[in-house]
């Protein structure tokens, strides 16, 4: 028997990457899946091919979580797993910051993860499950990564408290810090395609295991934190990113 069968999980910013391949791992292992994006298209095309649920709603949005909320609710009544996936990648200098991009950024990945959470806990079950996507990043001081790297370091300190505050209902918080995962993310920041493949060959050179992590790989561990197995895991992060935390200056 499916170790997710007979759950129901949110997963935000579903329709490609990341979310799209722990949508695909969901509905393996028997859960019912519903996938967010604020593309309709996308998420059409996305709910389309996978045979899920999908629904238009942009996480910086607050009056959209809501309705995301009651559209949820009135399908499925309530919530076991929550993917807070969601998220964008705007590379920049310090000192070359504009006030858009760090406002898109801490918008969506801070700001619409929190409210996310917020706004779904009215109808998470007790027992259930809170799995925020973050990143090594918050982490590594990589250049030109300032503002996105405070973002997911900021989802990580709300992650540890939250864990602790909602453990009188038994619902588990976590997050999983990926290294470069092979994405459309990257493709969305609009660098040209020669810095592009001069970032990834700088990036690979510095993985102990010269690979880059694929949606799947996260997936599996997002499916395992979502699951009964996890039950006494809650507060928790979890680098997978091939050992390049473990030695940043490895060549």
């Amino acid at each position: 028997m499916s170790n997710l069968s007979g759950k129901t999980a949110v997963i935000t910013g579903g329709n490609s990457g990341i979310g799209y391949a722990t949508a695909q791992k969901f509905k393996a292992e028997g859960a019912n899946v519903i996938i967010t994006g604020r593309s309709a298209e996308r998420v059409q095309a996305a709910a389309s091919e996978l045979g899920v649920k999908g629904i238009v709603a942009d996480v910086t949005n607050l009056s959209a979580l809501d309705d995301l909320v009651r559209q949820v609710k009135n399908e499925f009544t309530k919530l076991d797993i929550l993917f807070v996936n969601a998220g964008i990648f705007a590379p920049a200098a310090v000192g070359q910051t504009t006030e858009e991009m760090f406002d898109a950024q801490i918008g969506i990945n801070f700001k619409g993860a929190v409210f996310t959470i917020e706004k779904f806990l009215s109808i998470l079950n007790d027992g259930a499950s809170i799995i925020n996507l973050s990143s090594i990043n918050a982490y590594t001081g990589m250049p030109n990564t300032a503002i996105y790297a405070a973002s997911k370091a900021a989802l990580n300190a709300y992650t540890r408290t939250a864990a602790t505050e909602l453990a009188p209902r038994k619902i588990r918080v976590n997050a999983v810090n990926p290294g470069p995962v092979e994405t459309p993310i990257f493709a969305k920041t609009g660098m040209p395609e020669d810095q592009l493949n001069d970032f990834a060959t700088a990036i690979l050179n510095r993985i102990p295991l010269k690979r880059f992590g694929q949606p799947a790989d996260i997936a599996n561990l997002v499916a395992f934190l979502a699951s009964d197995d996890a039950s006494f895991i809650t507060g928790s992060e979890y680098n997978i990113d091939g050992g390049m935390n473990v030695n940043p200056l490895l060549a």
